[in-house]
């Protein structure tokens, strides 16, 4: 399994970004998928959460903010980020949950690096 996420970049206070998680080698459908964030310094925390039947979860701090959605047919993960705040500066990871009869496994792309200037 392989996950590439991408969209990262340089933006202003306020403004938006959408991250992208494309997926190789494992279904996205029916499984908990999410995105999560490391600042520098600082342990790795939950963002985004969405089920196998594509329910919704956000952290406190970006709930009405970020919106994660997913195109199971093309194997794809967003994370719409609005009103951006310093404080979501970070490197986010997309996240795919596998839990089957082989066990249990978590996945993990390689990070994309979110800069908000003020």
């Amino acid at each position: 399994v392989q996950l590439q996420a991408s969209g990262g970049g340089l933006v202003q206070v306020g403004g938006s970004l959408r991250l992208a998680c494309a997926g190789s080698g494992s279904a996205f459908s029916g499984r908990r998928m999410g995105w999560y964030r490391q600042a520098p310094g600082k342990e790795r925390n939950m963002v985004a959460l969405i089920t196998g039947d594509d329910t919704t979860y956000y952290a406190h701090s970006v709930r009405g903010r970020f919106t994660i959605s997913r195109d199971n047919y093309n194997n794809t993960m967003y994370l719409q980020m609005n009103s951006l705040k310093p404080e979501d500066t970070a490197v986010y990871y997309c996240n795919l949950h596998v839990q089957d009869g082989g066990g249990i496994n978590d996945y993990w792309g390689q990070g994309t690096l979110v800069t908000v200037s003020s």
